[in-house]
């Protein structure tokens, strides 16, 4: 159930577009209370899940390709790629033309699914705020891993959980084949119900992407690839309040925690922060 902060439990969705609505549902009906501090952040994170779900088809249509990050490549007009197999943004040209740029010119670029994830992530963000508050909030782009990521403030639970289009899931592929090991896993963007996206692999079902690891598993293995119980996602509240221009960010933006966070561990490394039953 959905709660704004004065004790709200009903908004007027009437004239919302239909993701944002369809979204808002799928929420209210779960009987985990969902509080937020206004219906503007009700709205923003609403928003900001629909152009997750955007930008992973529109990365799914970029003719980026999918490599490990041993053989990575990139546009070098607008980003260094770094020993690791990331993506350093030059510091002569705007962070929203560089995300943009991906998208336009996705044949110059390859990457593994965990970088892929931040990419969907990043330009989901800049189309919610806009280039101008992008560009103010992302000065320093670094393009590796959404396990390395601290600019967006995410956020791990690592317990089976409700799930909600936006939210990064995994699937593990215990016996992957040694040669293969970038097929160890998928991170993948979930766009509707058992609707998912995956970089290299493409949109499909959870037994699609199941299948598709599978293919990578060692000689004579019985052993499938699953889904893990753990979801992903930006601080909302973070970037919501970022987003207005509030400077300082409210202690309670930067400490925030999802309901589902209660009475669990809290590990806080930079800006990520793990949840563990």
């Amino acid at each position: 159930m959905i709660v704004i902060a004065d004790g709200q439990t009903s908004v007027d969705i009437s004239g919302w577009e239909p993701p944002e609505r369809d979204i808002y549902e799928e929420k209210h009906r779960n009987p985990t209370t969902y509080q937020y501090d206004s219906e503007g952040a009700l709205r923003f994170e609403l928003r900001l899940r629909t152009a997750i779900v955007q930008a992973a088809k529109d990365m799914q249509n970029s003719a980026a390709s999918f490599s490990s990050f041993k053989k990575s490549r990139c546009n070098a007009a607008y980003w260094t790629r770094t020993e690791d197999g990331g993506f350093k943004m030059r510091g002569d040209v705007k962070p929203a033309a560089a995300i943009r740029d991906i998208f336009s010119n996705g044949r110059a670029y390859a990457f593994e699914c965990a970088t892929a994830i931040i990419i969907v992530l990043y330009k989901a963000v800049l189309e919610t705020i806009g280039d101008q508050k992008f560009n103010r909030l992302f000065t320093n782009l670094y393009l590796y891993s959404w396990e390395v990521d601290s600019d967006l403030r995410l956020i791990t639970i690592a317990e089976k959980m409700p799930t909600y289009p936006g939210d990064i899931l995994y699937f593990k592929n215990p016996d992957v084949d040694p040669e293969w090991m970038e097929w160890q896993g998928e991170n993948v963007v979930k766009l509707g119900h058992d609707n998912y996206f995956g970089h290299g692999i493409g949109i499909k079902n959870a037994a699609g992407i199941i299948a598709s690891l599978n293919k990578h598993r060692k000689p004579g293995s019985t052993k499938s690839a699953y889904m893990i119980d753990q979801v992903t996602y930006p601080n909302f509240v973070y970037l919501y309040e970022a987003a207005s221009s509030r400077v300082p960010i409210s202690q309670t933006a930067l400490a925030w925690l999802p309901p589902e966070a209660r009475g669990r561990i809290v590990v806080k490394i930079g800006g990520r922060t793990n949840i563990y039953a």
